[in-house]
This record gives C-alpha cells, sequence and structure tokens, in this order.
C-alpha cells in the first residue's frame, strides 16, 4: 500500500514540477515559448492534467484558467496523499 501512495504522489509531483516549469519558461520567454523544445515538453508532460482541470471545472471558467485549476487540484491531492502516507507509516509502524 505504501508503494501504491508513493507512486501516486510521484506522478502529482512530477506533474506539479512541470506546470510551474512551464510557467517559469513561459514569463520567461514570453511570446517565443512556442518556439521553445522544454517548453513543449513541460508542456506535453502537463497536458493530460490540464485537460482533466478542464472537464471537471464549470463552463463559465475559461480555457487559459484551466493550468491554474489543475495546479490547485494537484496541490490539493498532494497535501491529501502527504497526509495519507504519514498516516499510513504510523499506522503500520515506521518510524
Amino acid at each position: 500500500m505504501l508503494f501504491l501512495i508513493s507512486t501516486a504522489k510521484l506522478i502529482i509531483e512530477v506533474a506539479l514540477l512541470s506546470l510551474v516549469g512551464q510557467w517559469a519558461l513561459g514569463w520567461m520567454a514570453g511570446g517565443r515559448r512556442g518556439n521553445n523544445g522544454v517548453y513543449r515538453l513541460l508542456q506535453l508532460v502537463g497536458r493530460p492534467f490540464v485537460v482533466l482541470a478542464g472537464w471537471v471545472t464549470p463552463p463559465f471558467v475559461l480555457q487559459r484558467h484551466h493550468g491554474l485549476v489543475a495546479f490547485l487540484l494537484l496541490g490539493v491531492a498532494w497535501l491529501g496523499l502527504t497526509a495519507w502516507k504519514i498516516a499510513h507509516c504510523l499506522q503500520i509502524g515506521v518510524q
């Protein structure tokens, strides 16, 4: 069970870091970010979570805000998984 919790937490951490990296690189590159290979790679990694955020948000949320919604949902999921991992470790006696 600890392996599954850690794996889910790792996937969320990679997605969060990809969204943060995409934001930072987009901020630095400005309008030329579409030509940047690293930006496109980060966009490829984060896209499934942004699409998922688009599915769960109501229609009045603009598409350009789906990345922020994805980041917030992933952050909440990461906090939940961290609490679950701590509780599980305490339950099985890991110190």
